[in-house]
């Protein structure tokens, strides 16, 4: 009788992530593994397959037809072990998912936009961080996160459209301003896409400014906007509620509409339904907003 083949967990898991992704590096990124790391476990599960999976080269990955065919069978041996392992330590069956979200992409629709979604996916504990689009981005392409919700020009590739979104300035009720005097801008500390834009388009219209509020979060914006310090660029959502638009009419230029976009890693089996939902609930918040 043939020796049976041993397959490893950790093998069929790196096996999966790769078939995925298309690619060493970013199921690397995904799983916290080396690329040559990854590349070492797939020729470990030929070897004891016998069988080449995949056909790589420097740019692309591809499966052969065995891989094609094995990939299925390896996704129904990770989720059976997963469902066994949890079962066996006594853990919740909640999947947990880790999302970060850009301060400008929800603001004060926030809970709304969190509790549509744990009405949506009851299974599911989302692991929730909120920063600027640059700072989760980066940190999702170390691998820190699930999926994001950021403008569209803070992160490398196209991602799914969630909504467009406008930029607006903003004021407390008779904030003065004359343009003989530098603007009192008040906005995110930098690095920031939204404030790079405000900058951007008064440096355009000529309009010296002066930074009278740099905040953490849009809170602290939205906080020192409503107490009279200063004009702020900022999405219409998150506009505060004692606090008027300011225009062209104003003396303040045009600013550009911008688009809130979700990146998400390589879909596990069960990602698909989380990451649809996601999207539904952002779009409602939207929605729900005006």
């Amino acid at each position: 009788m043939a020796r049976l083949p041993t397959l490893d967990i950790d093998l069929l898991r790196t096996f999966v992530a790769v078939a995925e992704a298309s690619s060493f590096t970013a199921a690397g990124n995904a799983i916290g593994a080396t690329q040559s790391a990854m590349s070492v476990r797939i020729r470990k599960l030929e070897d004891r397959l016998g069988l080449r999976l995949m056909d790589r080269n420097p740019r692309s990955v591809t499966l052969t037809g065995f891989g094609e065919e094995f990939l299925d069978d390896a996704r129904r041996l990770l989720q059976v072990h997963d469902e066994t392992a949890i079962r066996m330590v006594g853990l919740s069956t909640a999947r947990s998912f880790a999302l970060a979200v850009s301060d400008h992409a929800a603001g004060e629709r926030l809970p709304r936009i969190l509790a549509d979604l744990q009405a949506r996916c009851p299974g599911v504990q989302f692991l929730v961080t909120v920063g600027t689009s640059a700072s989760v981005f980066e940190a999702f392409e170390r691998g820190r996160f699930e999926a994001v919700a950021i403008r569209r020009d803070e992160g490398a590739g196209a991602g799914q459209s969630l909504y467009r979104d406008t930029l607006v300035w903003t004021a407390a009720r008779g904030t003065a301003w004359h343009r003989a005097h530098p603007l009192p801008l008040v906005s995110l500390a930098a690095p920031c896409g939204v404030r790079a834009t405000a900058i951007t388009a008064l440096g355009t219209a000529g309009i010296v400014w002066r930074e009278v509020f740099s905040g953490t979060g849009v809170a602290a914006v939205q906080a020192a906007v409503s107490a009279g310090l200063g004009v702020a660029c900022l999405s219409r959502w998150t506009v505060p509620g004692d606090a008027v638009r300011l225009g062209q009419e104003h003396g303040l230029p045009a600013l550009p509409s911008t688009e809130i976009v979700l990146h998400h890693r390589p879909l596990r089996p069960d990602s698909a339904t989380i990451l649809r939902e996601i999207a539904g609930a952002f779009r409602l918040g939207v929605d729900g907003a005006g």
